[in-house]
C-alpha cells in the first residue's frame, strides 16, 4: 500500500539536535509543518508561506539557505495484524533525494545516496503491533562533497560529478540553482507472504502481422526456501480476451515462459498506426494460492538501430517493425524545477502537446532524472518513442572510486530493470555531450586529466545492458561516432553552429573555434548540415507574454531591464541578438523582443528541420532542443512554462507534419518544390504553387500533377524566381504551397529576412463565437503576417496560433483550457507583426 498519512517536516542547523533524539517514536512533532509527499521542502516552504515564490524575480536567490540545513520528514502507519513467521514488510521508497538516513521506530534500518533510484528497507523486525514512527533525514549535499578532489571539469559547477542527483538542480543555461531535498517520490509498504516479484520483464522475441512470440522473465525474491513456486502469464487484448497464456514452475529465482500470439495487433507511433497495448498478468502461487501478482500494458513491437545501410553506408535510423522511420521531436527536460511536487497531469499535457505537434520521439536528457512511471506511459499509450539518457551530463565523473562506481552501478540496474517493460523505450544512451566535450576541452588544455567516467560509458552500461536488456540498442553517447563524436557522417549529431556560433566543420584535437557574427549563428547554417541524425539544435525565443508578466516585478517588464535578463541564463547573450539582427533587425521594445526571438526560432526551427526532412534519403530525425521548460525563463524551448506554446510549437504542428509541402530556396537559388511522406500510403495529386503580391493580388500560379511514394521525399519541380515572379521584387511577395486532395498543412514562404520585406499595415478583425468556443480572425488590406492570440492565462490551448492570412483569408480557431477552466475571453487580444492589436467584436 502506498502511504498517505500526513507528513511533517522540520529544519535545523547542522548537528542541532541528536538524530535519535529527532527519529525517537515518542517524538511530539506536532508543532512541525505539515508536508505533502511526494514533494519536496522547497515546495512545502511555498506551500506554507514561508518563503516566497521562488520562480518571481530573484527570489530563488533569498532560497539558497534551503540547501545548507538538515531537513527532517516524520509520519506514522498503523499495523494492525501481527506479522506471521513467513511474512516480510518492506519500506519502498520511489525517490529520496539524496542523502537520506531511514528511521522506523527510532531504530536506523538504512542509508541512501542516490536521487536516481529506489530503495527497499527490510522492517520486518522494527515494527510492531498498532502505530509505527518513520523518520527520514535528509542531510545537505556539502557534508558529501567538501572532502571530495574536485574534477577539472563540471559544467555550471564543481561539486555536483561525486553527487548522483538531477544536474539541472545546480543550475544550467536555462534555468537557475535549486538545490532540493526531500522525498520526491511515492513511499509504501510492502507485506509479502513467502515471496513477491523482484522483476517481470516481457520482450518481444518476434513480430509479424501473422505471428508474434513474447519473452517473459520473472525474477522472484523468496523468504521461503522450502516452498516452490508456480508462475502463471496471460496476454489479454483490448477486448478482454486471452491470446496467449502459460504456466511454468519457478527454479530456484527465476523462470522464463513464452507466449506465441497468432495475428497479433503491433504497437505503432501515433503517426504510422495505432499504439496497440496488451494487458500482461502474471501471478505467483504457492500451493495453488496466489502471494503477488504482477499488471502492465505491453506492446508488440521491435525496433532497431540502423547504422549501416543496406549498401553498406553509415546510417542512424530507428527501425519500428522494420519501417524506418523519421524521427520527429524533442529534448524533454525535468517538468519543473521542483520535480517532487509537480503533477501527473503536467506530464500528461505536455505529451499531448508532443503528439499534437506531431512528434513521434522524446529524447529524456540526461541532466535531469530518469523520468516517472507516468511519462512513460503515456508515450505508450500516445505512441511516442523514448530516447533514453542515462544521467550523466557534461562532466567528468570519478570512476576510479570503488564506492561511487558501486552506487552507480546500482542506479544503473534500477532504471533498466524499472523502465524495460515500457513499450515506448526505444534506445539508451550513455550520456550527454561527454564524450566529444572532454576531446574539445582536451584540445583547448581546460582538460590535461584522463577521462574519468569513460568506464561508465563505454564499459559498464553496456555490460548491465547485456544482462538486463537486450532488447533495445545502446549508444555510448550523444552526439557519438565518425573522426570527431559530432562528425555529421557517423553516428548522431547536436548542431550548435546556429545559436553557439560552434565552427564545423572539426577533427579530434583540434582547437575549438566560435563565431560570434550574425553570420557564424545564423540558422542558415542548417542548410550545410548533412547529419545522419540531428539529436539536438535550436534557438531561444521569449516566454509568452502572460508567462513573463506573472513573474517579473512591477515596472521591470521591458527590453533590457535587469530582470528580463535574469529570465536568460545562456553564457552570453549577444547570440540571440545576433540571430535577430540577421533575420528581423534588433527589437526596440518588449513587443518586438517577444515578437522578433518567437519569429526567428519558429522560422529557423522550419528552415532547418525542413531541410533535413527533404534530405531524409540520408536523414533520419531532428529531436529539437528543447520541448518544456522548468521555470518561467526565456530559453530555447517550445512551450513555455506556464505550457503555453510558442510560435515554432505551432510551426512545428506543420513542419513535423508526415505529409510536408516545402520549397528549397535562397536569394541567387532556384526555387525547387518537395513534397515528403513519412507515411506508408502513397500520395498522388495536384500540388499547387501560387505566388502573391503582399496587397494579396495573385501573381503566379503554378500546379503540378504530383505521385509520391511511400516513406519518402519527392523533388516535384524547380523554377528561377523571375519566371515566378516577373518584374516583382522578391522582398514583395508571399508564396503558398497547397494541395486540396491531401491531408496536408498550407505552406507560407517569404523569398526574403523578415528585416527586408516590404510588408504594408495590415488590418485584422476578431470575433468570438461563445457557442463554439471559437475566434474567428480576417486579414484585411495585406497579408498579414504571424497574426498572434494572445490571453492572460496559463494552459490555453488552441487549433492554431502564430499563423499568416492573406488579405480576405480567415481562420476560426478553437480555444480551450486545459485544465477546466473557464477561458478568460475578457483578456484576448490579436495583433500581428504588421497588424495593430484588436479586442473581440
Amino acid at each position: 500500500m502506498e502511504i498517505t498519512a500526513e507528513w511533517r517536516l522540520q529544519g535545523y542547523d547542522i548537528g542541532q539536535v541528536p538524530a535519535l533524539q529527532l527519529a525517537d517514536a515518542g517524538l511530539d512533532d506536532r508543532f512541525w509543518m505539515t508536508a505533502k509527499v511526494p514533494g519536496c521542502v522547497h515546495s512545502t516552504l511555498m506551500e506554507r508561506n514561508l518563503i516566497t515564490d521562488p520562480y518571481f524575480g530573484h527570489n530563488d536567490i533569498n532560497c539558497r539557505w534551503i540547501e545548507n540545513k538538515e531537513w527532517w520528514y516524520r509520519t506514522k502507519f498503523q499495523l494492525d495484524e501481527v506479522l506471521q513467521k513467513q511474512e516480510k514488510l518492506e519500506l519502498f521508497f520511489e525517490g529520496l533525494d539524496t542523502f537520506a538516513t531511514v528511521f522506523i521506530n527510532g531504530l536506523e534500518v538504512g542509508k541512501t545516496a542516490n536521487m536516481h533510484r529506489g530503495y527497499f528497507f527490510d522492517i520486518t523486525r522494527v515494527v510492531k503491533s498498532g502505530k509505527n514512527t518513520i523518520a527520514v533525514k535528509f542531510d545537505p549535499l556539502s557534508l558529501h562533497h567538501k572532502d571530495k578532489a574536485l574534477m577539472q571539469w563540471s559544467s555550471y559547477t564543481k561539486e555536483r560529478p561525486w553527487i548522483r542527483k538531477a544536474a539541472m538542480n545546480y543550475g544550467w543555461d536555462w534555468g537557475p540553482r535549486m538545490v532540493t531535498t526531500g522525498i520526491w517520490g511515492k513511499v509504501h509498504l510492502l507485506r509479502t507472504v513467502q515471496a513477491r516479484f523482484d522483476s517481470v520483464f516481457a520482450q518481444s522475441l518476434s513480430s509479424s502481422s501473422q505471428q508474434a512470440s513474447v519473452q517473459v522473465s520473472v525474477d522472484i525474491k523468496r523468504f521461503s526456501s522450502k516452498q516452490d513456486f508456480v508462475v502463471q502469464t496471460k496476454l489479454i487484448d483490448v477486448e478482454g480476451h486471452i491470446v496467449a497464456e502459460s504456466t511454468n514452475p519457478v527454479q530456484d529465482k527465476r523462470t522464463t515462459c513464452l507466449l506465441n500470439v497468432t495475428n497479433p495487433s503491433l504497437w505503432w507511433t501515433h503517426d504510422l498506426g495505432e499504439p496497440y497495448l496488451y494487458q500482461l498478468e502474471v501471478v505467483l502461487l504457492a500451493n495453488d494460492v496466489p502471494v503477488d501478482q504482477y499488471s502492465h500494458s505491453f506492446g508488440i513491437r521491435s525496433i532497431e538501430l540502423q547504422v549501416q545501410d543496406d549498401l553498406g553506408n553509415d546510417a542512424f535510423a530507428f527501425l519500428l517493425n522494420g519501417v524506418k522511420l523519421f524521427a520527429k521531436g524533442s529534448n524533454w527536460i525535468p517538468v519543473d524545477h521542483f520535480i517532487g511536487s509537480a503533477p501527473d497531469k503536467r506530464y500528461t499535457d505536455l505529451i499531448e502537446l508532443a503528439v499534437d505537434s506531431h512528434m513521434n520521439m522524446l529524447r529524456v536528457w540526461a541532466g535531469g532524472i530518469y523520468e516517472k512511471d507516468v511519462f512513460y506511459k503515456e508515450c505508450d499509450r500516445l505512441g511516442v518513442l523514448v530516447w533514453q539518457d542515462f544521467a550523466f551530463a557534461n562532466a567528468l565523473f570519478p570512476d576510479f572510486n570503488a564506492d561511487f562506481m558501486e552506487n552507480v552501478r546500482q542506479e544503473a540496474i534500477y532504471n533498466i530493470k524499472r523502465l524495460r517493460k515500457f513499450t515506448s523505450l526505444a534506445l539508451w544512451c550513455g550520456n550527454n555531450e561527454i564524450d566529444w566535450l572532454y576531446d574539445m576541452k582536451s584540445a583547448d588544455g581546460d582538460i590535461t586529466c584522463p577521462f574519468y567516467g569513460e568506464t561508465i560509458y563505454h564499459e559498464l552500461l553496456p555490460e548491465l545492458l547485456g544482462e538486463l536488456d537486450t532488447s533495445r540498442p545502446y549508444w555510448p553517447s550523444s552526439p557519438y561516432g565518425g573522426n570527431d563524436a559530432n562528425d555529421p557522417n557517423v553516428g548522431d549529431r547536436h548542431n550548435w553552429q546556429v545559436w553557439h556560433g560552434s565552427v564545423y566543420p572539426r577533427k579530434i584535437g583540434e582547437k575549438t573555434m566560435l563565431d560570434y557574427s550574425i553570420e557564424g549563428v545564423t540558422f542558415k547554417n542548417y542548410k550545410k548540415d548533412d547529419t545522419l541524425f540531428s539529436s539536438e539544435f535550436g534557438m531561444h525565443a521569449s516566454a509568452n507574454r502572460y508567462t513573463l508578466e506573472k513573474y517579473i516585478p512591477e515596472g521591470q517588464f521591458y527590453w533590457g531591464s535587469t530582470e528580463m535578463a535574469y529570465r536568460n541564463k545562456d553564457t552570453n547573450h549577444q547570440k540571440g541578438i545576433l540571430l535577430m539582427e540577421g533575420f528581423t533587425g534588433i527589437p526596440s521594445n518588449i513587443e518586438e523582443y517577444m515578437s522578433y526571438s518567437m519569429l526567428t526560432q519558429a522560422e529557423g526551427l522550419k528552415y532547418g528541420i525542413e531541410h533535413y526532412r527533404r534530405n531524409k534519403i540520408r536523414t533520419s530525425g531532428s529531436l529539437i532542443w528543447q520541448h518544456n521548460d522548468s521555470w518561467p525563463g526565456t530559453s530555447w524551448s517550445l512551450i513555455d512554462y506556464e505550457l503555453l506554446p510558442k510560435a515554432s510549437f505551432y510551426y512545428a504542428r506543420k513542419f513535423y507534419h508526415p505529409l510536408l509541402l516545402t520549397i528549397d530556396y535562397g536569394p541567387e537559388s532556384p526555387i525547387v518544390l518537395w513534397a515528403v511522406n513519412d507515411r506508408l500510403d502513397a500520395y498522388q495529386g495536384n500540388v499547387e504553387l501560387a505566388i502573391y503580391h503582399m496587397d494579396g493580388t495573385l501573381i503566379k500560379r503554378q500546379e503540378v500533377a504530383a505521385k509520391v511514394t511511400a516513406n519518402s521525399a519527392v523533388r516535384l519541380g524547380e523554377w528561377e524566381e523571375n519566371e515566378l515572379l516577373g518584374d516583382i521584387p522578391a522582398e514583395e511577395v508571399v508564396v503558398k504551397l497547397s494541395a486540396e486532395q491531401w491531408d496536408c498543412f498550407d505552406n507560407y514562404y517569404y523569398l526574403r529576412d523578415y528585416r527586408l520585406l516590404r510588408l504594408p499595415e495590415s488590418s485584422l478583425v476578431a470575433h468570438w463565437n461563445g457557442e463554439q468556443g471559437t475566434l474567428h480572425v480576417q486579414a484585411n488590406d495585406a497579408v498579414a503576417r504571424m497574426i498572434n492570440i494572445q490571453i492572460a492565462q496559463g494552459n490555453v490551448r488552441m487549433s492554431d496560433n502564430f499563423f499568416d492570412l492573406l488579405p480576405g483569408e480567415s481562420k476560426s480557431i478553437v480555444i480551450t483550457q486545459a485544465d477546466g477552466f473557464p477561458l478568460a475571453i475578457d483578456t484576448i487580444r490579436v495583433n500581428a507583426l504588421n497588424a495593430r492589436a484588436v479586442n473581440l467584436d
